[in-house]
């Protein structure tokens, strides 16, 4: 079974309840697969061997008023994989749920924190998360900006141990734009995806100033 190499964090900002998720990744398309999020209910990052229901059941138990320890906890024990797998849950309330399974490869860990959960899988080493968790509880912008330097500063550190191939940064609930009421901004494939990312969240805030299509 394919081990997909990611570091990757969800998190809650508590000032307006946004909630996003943003991930980097040696394979293309990571955004198609590890981030869910709903605006009010939570964000999800599954990844590892990476199983989707993790994110669609996990958020389907979050709105139902289970918490992400429980919700995580129902949703491993169903599954005989689970040492594969590696998930961090926030949900609305900035409450976290996080882990990783005994079977993915190292690098491999999480971190939790106020309002925020880290994990990564086949990583140069823990500091990869380490210096995602510092420059997250360290800035102090919109979420969508907190997320994209956690990231930046997870690549700084050394990343994926392979190279980084796609990323994507998927934030509910923050900006109302008429026409974009979530942002999610992809890189499928590129040399350099997380700096690509960063790219293209540029240019999508320019245009978001001018609200124009």
């Amino acid at each position: 079974m394919k081990q997909f190499a990611t570091f990757s964090i969800v998190a809650r900002c508590a000032k307006t309840s946004a909630l996003g998720v943003c991930v980097a990744t040696a394979v293309p398309a990571v955004g198609s697969v590890v981030p869910h999020a709903e605006e009010g209910v939570g964000a999800i990052a599954t990844q590892a061997s990476t199983e989707v229901s993790y994110g669609i059941k996990g958020l389907q138990l979050l709105k139902m008023g289970f918490s992400p320890q429980t919700a995580l906890d129902a949703m491993l024990k169903e599954d005989k994989d689970r040492e594969i797998r590696q998930v961090i849950i926030i949900d609305k309330d900035g409450r976290t749920a996080a882990f990783t399974g005994k079977k993915t490869v190292d690098w491999k860990g999480h971190l939790v924190g106020k309002n925020y959960a880290v994990a990564g899988n086949m990583l140069v080493g823990s500091k990869v998360i380490e210096a995602m968790a510092e420059t997250f509880e360290n800035s102090d912008e919109e979420l969508a900006e907190r997320l994209m330097k956690a990231l930046e500063a997870g690549q700084k550190a050394g990343g994926d141990k392979r190279g980084k191939v796609s990323a994507v940064l998927l934030v509910v609930g923050e900006r109302k734009v008429e026409t974009r009421p979530f942002l999610d901004l992809r890189v499928d494939e590129h040399q350099d995806s997380v700096k690509e990312l960063r790219r293209i969240y540029e240019a999508y805030k320019r245009w978001s100033q001018g609200c124009n299509v």
